[in-house]
């Protein structure tokens, strides 16, 4: 979940690069942020509560620059957060200085024979214990090893359980160790300086040539010598043995990063949202009878075909899309399917058969419950497809195929245009299957793939409607309404859980959703003046049951939000509030019902002083269990 940024290099450029890497880190946590940089004397480390702004203003005015530095925002799961809990630790005798990103599992124990050797504690975190741990073994062998860092870590590393991704450095040496496992970590070689970080957002500034670390592999980075004359970088793998540099290119601009004259990332990314469906749907989705271009799909086509249940995986939002890509595929496919949390998945002993496959779906592509629910369902001979939106994160590693979603950067914590490049993602990889198999006539098939591409625009419709959205939900940003219920039947059921979850998200406001149909056996006790109810209600084949739940709604005096198809007239009778949305096919209906309500948390989230990027208590990534 936290956010690490490490600058080595000629340049004496580490502290600022260090403090704009971790402005760009923010979405991972921001709890605590703080720096160590080496310096002649030993570290100066200066560590603040709060973002890393606070972190900014606390830098002494005389700072020095330099060479070596690492940085860290943190994400708080050991220790509340506080300065003293805040990283980068440094060991007790000051000889090693740490970032980490992860957990320990086994940091009790650890500590427990630290403290036998006379090692004494000022936080409460797990990573206090692993910086110390190495400094136990550095200082073990070093008498007959000086400068061995790399083979501390090691060693230090072979006693702990847990996930990490690390930067490591020393006192005495211009060195700098890097090391992942179940935690994304990457490494920019630029000119004579190398940037390490969580990310790549960190590092396009100054370089696009980056390497991606796999699990249970060690970077080692020196100046000795001179970068420029002798870059000095050594990827070590488990068994110690070197490992061929692997730099890939990496396409993304800075102003996808930027929020581009829009007062948040929230309300840029919900903007973006035709484009970024346009980019999923590019190359892709082809004129005429051809067939649709995904070589991702075709490389597992056959395993598709034959499969006898699809299993879709996710966490939080991506649940929501995977909910709705089990009715897409099991309507148009006829391949049953089976949605679980990641997070669940694993626990509860699921059968998997040899053949099966096992779809998982992820903005980040480095949520550790899928993850490590993928790594489960391989051992039982499942296929594995991912869907992600990060190039080269660590599910799409995984996976024996796949397709990335193409939509961009998404700095927003609240996901928004991943959301609905997955539905568009989703309804690709159905679309072909069905063609295939037969299980879609040749005009369902030129029809579907005809509203399919009309979404961008109908997108841009909706987008359209936003200022009347937002008069809507000033009217609910008040005191008053502390509760809300969102409803919807069918394809638009898991709209009504994704539009609860962002108001929740954003602004703090309780919010369920549930299914329309299910609403009296239970959550109609909750129906009053100041519980408004969101209807997602477009014209389907559920239409009249939910035009009937509505009614049964306004009958307990409960206030009603409705988003309808276009020209709705019998809904806008019933409703206090309507949101209109172009008329498409039913099952695509989600990629343009979702928006308002983005809209509606958005504005009610900024109406109540909530700062929507960085909501509380959350992160982006979920890089731990």
């Amino acid at each position: 979940m936290c956010g690490i940024v490490g600058y080595i290099g000629q340049n004496e450029n580490a502290r600022d690069v260090v403090i704009n890497g971790l402005r760009r880190l923010e979405y991972r946590g921001y709890d605590s942020a703080g720096i160590s940089l080496k310096q002649e004397n030993g570290f100066n480390v200066i560590k603040t509560i709060g973002g890393v702004d606070n972190l900014y203003d606390a830098l002494p005015e005389d700072l020095e620059n330099g060479n070596i530095a690492i940085g860290h925002t943190r994400w708080a799961t050991h220790g509340v957060p506080s300065q003293i809990n805040a990283h980068p630790h440094v060991s007790m005798h000051g000889t090693i200085s740490l970032v980490h990103n992860g957990i320990i599992e086994n940091y009790q124990t650890l500590k427990t024979q630290l403290i036998k050797e006379g090692y004494v504690f000022k936080s409460d975190t797990d990573t206090e214990v692993l910086v110390n741990w190495i400094e136990f073994q550095y200082n073990k062998i070093y008498a007959e090893h000086e400068n061995d860092l790399s083979n501390a870590v090691r060693l230090a590393l072979k006693d702990v359980v847990g996930a990490y991704a690390i930067l490591v450095s020393e006192t005495h040496y211009d060195q700098m160790i890097a090391v992942r496992k179940s935690s994304p970590l990457c490494i920019g070689i630029g000119d004579d300086e190398y940037i390490i970080a969580s990310d790549a957002s960190p590092i396009i500034k100054y370089t696009r040539d980056i390497i991606y670390l796999e699990d249970d592999q060690m970077a080692i980075m020196s100046l000795s010598g001179g970068l420029s004359k002798n870059p000095d970088i050594h990827i070590l793998d488990i068994e110690n043995e070197l490992v061929a540099l692997d730099v890939e290119r990496v396409d993304m601009e800075l102003d996808a990063i930027e929020k581009g004259g829009y007062d948040t990332f929230m309300l840029k990314e919900i903007n973006e949202q035709p484009v970024s469906v346009e980019n999923c749907l590019r190359g892709r989705l082809t004129a005429g009878e051809d067939a649709l271009m995904m070589g991702g799909v075709e490389n597992v086509m056959p395993e598709l075909l034959r499969a006898q249940k699809i299993f879709i995986i996710a966490c939080g939002t991506s649940w929501h899309a995977a909910l709705i890509g089990k009715t897409i595929i099991e309507t148009i496919c006829r391949i049953p399917v089976e949605v679980d949390y990641a997070s669940e998945f694993r626990y509860r002993k699921p059968i998997i058969k040899h053949g099966d496959v096992l779809m998982s779906i992820s903005q980040s592509g480095e949520t550790a419950d899928t993850k490590a629910a993928m790594e489960m369902a391989k051992e039982k001979g499942a296929t594995l497809f991912g869907i992600v939106n990060v190039v080269g994160s660590s599910i799409a590693r995984m996976s024996d195929s796949g397709i990335y979603t193409h939509s961009g950067t998404e700095i927003g914590v609240a996901s928004t245009k991943a959301f609905t490049g997955q539905l568009a993602a989703i309804t690709l990889i159905a679309i072909k299957i069905a063609k295939q198999l037969g299980s879609i006539t040749d005009e369902n098939y030129l029809d579907l793939k005809g509203a399919l591409r009309l979404i961008p625009n109908k997108m841009k419709s909706v987008l359209s409607q936003k200022e009347h959205i937002f008069k809507i939900a000033d009217e609910y940003s008040k005191p008053e309404y502390k509760d809300f219920l969102y409803l919807g039947r069918g394809i638009n059921f898991p709209i009504a859980l994704e539009g609860a979850l962002k108001l929740k998200e954003v602004s703090y406001v309780h919010a369920e959703g549930y299914p329309a149909g299910e609403m009296k056996h239970g959550p109609i006790a909750l129906v009053d003046e100041n519980c408004p109810s969101v209807f997602i209600a477009p014209t389907d084949k559920s239409y009249d049951k939910v035009l009937s739940n509505m009614q049964e709604i306004k009958a307990r005096g409960g206030k009603v939000i409705a988003i309808v198809t276009e020209g709705d007239a019998a809904m806008s009778k019933i409703a206090d509030h309507v949101i209109e949305i172009p008329k498409t096919d039913d099952l695509l209906t989600p990629m343009l019902t979702c928006i308002p309500l983005q809209l509606l948390s958005y504005r009610i989230a900024v109406n109540l002083g909530k700062n929507v990027d960085k909501p509380r208590n959350l992160a982006k990534s979920v890089t731990v269990e």
